[in-house]
């Protein structure tokens, strides 16, 4: 039966677009090292490995010479042995040796203690000992791995909050005075708010182990990223070596390319979904081992589902093969996990042991669970649903194929989003360019903050302080004044402040406003989020996506900081709609870009958001806009980048009709597409070139265009307090950004214009594209935009701004007043109202009260307000004045009566 469909030709072939064969290679091999412990080398003969693989050979000679390694070879490559090699040949000389390894996930600390299981049994655990330590693990087996246990496997919390806080135990210190090595594995995960946290933790466990007379050398793994070397060095502060050459052998490798056909008489493309649908089941007939890679745990659902339907009825001949195949996703309990992990082991490897002849499944979809987790044997195909989002992802997924040295093929069915469409245009540049840079700043001041915080409860600063923390004499007096330290002879500063600052925040945000996520169903936490993230990510009715499940907002509280959701199947995902206003506080570095300038510095954010959009999965339909009750609204300093557009765009951008020009047409009723006009279209397509330069996300870097006077900036920025140079890189890889932009755009096989190339439908490209080209040469406008009328979204405004000076201004101040949101309260203060021409007067009791309302942020918050509420004229703003003066003077005098001079 499998045998006759076995023949066929794929059916999916015909949607590939592009093939890329990688040839096999030979491994490069090396004798072992004669400073290798003669016991070690009698291991590695017990197991057949007769020579090792030249960088495996290469990072055990460095490690011996002192040096601190970084390895960036391959997956499958025996990364895993080449730090292991080191440590245990120390264990195996000095048995008090104690090494700390680190890994991002509970899972890929689990799955490695399984791979050096057999090195551990070989040797026994009266010569080498390990454990996992992590939040699962029994009290009783943490006392034991403290006291025994010569490599200790953890994750960045625990050190952060178990180990570098209780330091002085006894189990502690003993591991702190014995350290020599710290392994990161996966290091290329530890980027942004998270690696920029870890950084700091570094300098923490720096200054502890100098306290204890120790010296550790880190051994770090990384997948292929841009900048290994500059991202260890970064991330602790070290002279670090690259191992990058890779000696291991590789089978060749075939990478596939699909794209989905367009849907009949629609300008709308068939989902990947539906695709990974119809390839799954044909792997199986040609009895292929696979995994294919869902985003979401609901997009594993969908396509596990009509895969097994086509297995059950279209593929069947009179047997179901639908068995075949089972899903996996992330978010099992500690114990289901590791049952269901050693099911799926035993399984795959059976089915591949005998060859299929009692073989149970053949493959596995599953989410990004497995790119980073379990070792699941040896598969030879993978299909990738939708292009990963980083180099480092699509390499670490198809990774997984080929590890039995066979040929393999990697199937990518490319989305309808950006990323997937720049790969369309260029699927070149998977292959033939560098990966993506890995970005960190350990210097963030607020993150900095957080951790000499720490670093104070577990060891008094001293000047020698000033090495790791480069904001300390800022710092310092901030917290002597809030109480938190003191000094006795002005050399030492001690932490006097609650116990264990270091659980005061979390290594994965930043700002210390943090919201709780609630799943409602069970009470358990979801996540944490930042405020900024929270406002934009987790608003009321708002789609979170969290380990691949699909979450809807019921509530965001601002009082208790708590966000309750609840986990759904829905389609759609949402996108915020929000308003930035941007202040440019100072620029520290500016160049030549084409006919224009690029500046970058530090700014400041105003960001307002006014609800969401929702987006249908796979094809990215807009279906439909969702205002929240009140804006949510926050300030923050940040750095960016900006780019002021050359004249000629200027003034055509100015000439276009106002629903092109401007996102948001007011009228009675606001009338608005409300997601993407053309200034938005530019700073769409650039952000999307940003993202993919600098491996981040949507909620990691932004971009606007903003109209301020004469100006039209093009502005990208880090969403977050304080900047963490995201925007700075791509500062120094603008030009690449810019053209990478342009490529996207040209190259989109949409006939005017798409979400994938400009971000919306109903903008013509052939405009958004003039204007990218303009930065680099002066062309004549396109003639004629896209004729489309932009779709009506009417959203109904509470109240008439006719009636603002009569009765609205009354009921509004009556509804907001009950909210909790920010200046709630305080617009009962305003006595009244008066228009003048789209100008809004507020008259308050007093001067004070008008200065105070009228400061930049305050005057933000109050007009975005009242923009959300009423139908506002396009000229609006407001402006305040005060009523009552002698009553004020009133106030005063009876105030220098009770406090004399200090009120003046």
């Amino acid at each position: 039966m499998m045998g006759e469909s076995n023949a066929k030709e794929m059916s999916t072939q015909k949607y590939e677009i592009y093939t890329r064969k990688i040839e096999k290679r030979e491994g490069s091999y090396a004798e072992y090292p004669d400073s290798l412990n003669p016991d070690l080398k009698a291991y590695l003969m017990s197991k057949n490995i007769k020579q090792l693989y030249t960088h495996q050979a290469e990072m055990f000679e460095q490690a011996k010479l002192g040096k601190n390694v970084v390895i960036t070879t391959s997956t499958a490559s025996g990364k895993t042995l080449s730090f292991l090699l080191p440590v245990i040949d120390k264990i195996l000389a000095e048995p008090s040796t104690r090494a700390i390894f680190i890994y991002p996930t509970k899972a890929l600390a689990s799955d490695q203690l399984r791979a050096m299981r057999p090195i551990l049994d070989y040797f026994g655990e009266n010569r080498i000992s390990a454990g996992v330590y992590d939040g699962d693990t029994p009290v009783n087996e943490r006392a034991r791995i403290k006291e025994t246990a010569n490599i200790i496997l953890t994750n960045p919390e625990m050190l952060n909050a178990s180990f570098l806080p209780h330091h002085s135990k006894k189990s502690n210190s003993f591991i702190f005075s014995n350290l020599r090595f710290v392994v990161v594995d996966e290091l290329h995960y530890y980027r942004g708010a998270f690696g920029s946290h870890l950084a700091n933790v570094f300098k923490r466990l720096q200054r502890i182990c100098m306290y204890y007379n120790s010296e550790p050398k880190y051994l770090c793994s990384s997948a292929t990223i841009a900048n290994p070397l500059e991202l260890a060095q970064n991330m602790f502060g070290k002279e670090f070596v690259l191992v990058d050459k890779d000696g291991s052998p590789a089978p060749q490798k075939n990478y596939h390319f699909i794209e989905p056909p367009y849907i009949k008489d629609t300008d709308f493309k068939m989902s990947v979904g539906t695709i990974a649908a119809e390839l799954i089941p044909e792997l199986v007939v040609r009895k292929k081992h696979f995994i294919a890679f869902c985003k979401s745990r609901n997009g594993v659902e969908v396509v596990l589902k009509e895969a097994k339907n086509k297995l059950a009825s279209d593929y069947a001949l009179g047997v179901s093969l639908s068995h075949l195949i089972e899903g996996y996703r992330g978010g099992y309990k500690p114990h289901e996990r590791k049952a269901i992990d050693k099911r799926i082991k035993q399984i795959l490897n059976k089915a591949i042991e005998e060859k299929m002849v009692n073989g149970e499944i053949f493959g596995l979809v599953s989410t990004n669970a497995l790119e980073l987790g379990i070792d699941i044997g040896k598969v030879d195909t993978t299909v990738i649903v939708g292009y990963p989002d980083t180099k480092a992802s699509f390499w670490q997924q198809t990774g997984r194929a080929g590890r039995n040295k066979e040929e393999c093929d990697n199937y990518l069915i490319l989305d309808a989003r950006p990323f997937d469409q720049f790969i369309s245009v260029k699927p070149e540049w998977l292959f033939d360019t560098g990966s993506e840079n890995a970005v960190i700043d350990p210097n963030n001041l607020f993150i900095q903050l957080a951790h000499v915080r720490a670093a104070a409860a577990e060891l008094p600063l001293t000047l020698d302080d000033t090495f790791y923390f480069s904001n300390l004499a800022e710092i310092i007096p901030i917290l002597i004044k809030a109480g938190e330290l003191r000094t006795t002879d002005g050399r030492k500063f001690s932490w006097c402040g609650k116990d264990f600052p270091a659980g005061d925040y979390s290594l994965r945000n930043m700002d210390n406003d943090r919201y709780e996520m609630i799943n409602q169903v069970d009470g358990n936490t979801i996540t944490e989020l930042d405020e900024l993230q929270a406002y934009r990510e987790a608003h009321e009715k708002s789609i979170y996506i969290h380990n691949g499940q699909i979450y809807k907002v019921t509530e965001l509280n601002t009082e208790t900081k708590r966000i309750i959701a609840v986990p759904v199947n829905d389609e759609y995902y949402t996108v915020p709609m929000d308003n930035e206003n941007i202040c440019v506080i100072r620029a520290h570095k500016d160049k030549q870009l084409g006919r224009t300038n690029c500046f970058f510095g530090d700014i400041t954010v105003h960001t307002s958001v006014c609800g969401h959009k929702k987006v249908q999965f796979h094809n990215h339909d807009n279906l439909g806009f969702e205002d929240l009750p009140s804006p949510l609204t926050k300030s923050y300093d940040t750095e960016g980048t900006w780019i002021p557009l050359p004249e000629n765009v200027k003034n055509r951008f100015r000439t276009l009709p106002e629903n092109m020009k401007s996102s948001i047409v007011r009228s009675q009723k606001s009338y608005s597409n409300r997601f993407y006009d053309y200034l938005g279209g530019l700073s769409f397509t650039i952000l999307n070139s940003a993202l993919m330069l600098t491996m981040t996300t949507k909620s990691e870097l932004g971009a606007c265009t903003i109209e301020t006077g004469q100006d039209m900036n093009i502005y990208i920025y880090d969403l977050f307090v304080g900047g963490l140079g995201y925007s700075e890189k791509v500062y120094d890889k603008v030009d690449e950004v810019i053209k990478n932009a342009i490529s996207s755009v040209s190259g989109c096989n949409c006939k005017n214009g798409c979400a994938s190339c400009v971000g919306d439908y109903h903008l013509d490209k052939k405009l958004v594209l003039w204007g990218l080209q303009c930065i680099y040469e002066e062309l004549t406008a396109p003639e004629e935009e896209k004729t489309i009328e932009p779709e009506k979204i009417i959203i109904e405004k509470p109240f008439k701004y006719e009636n603002i000076e009569t009765t609205d201004w009354k009921a509004f101040v009556d509804l907001y007043s009950q909210t909790n949101e920010t200046l709630a309260k305080f617009v009962t203060q305003i006595i009244n109202v008066r228009d003048e021409e789209g100008t809004l007067y507020l008259y308050l009791q007093n001067q004070f009260y008008c200065d105070w309302l009228m400061s930049e942020e305050n005057k933000m918050i109050l007009t975005n307000v009242i923009k959300h509420y009423f139908d506002v004229p396009a000229c609006f703003e407001i402006k305040a004045e005060a009523l009552n003066e002698e009553n004020t003077f009133e106030i005063e005098e009876k105030l220098r009566k009770r406090y004399g001079d200090l009120v003046d």
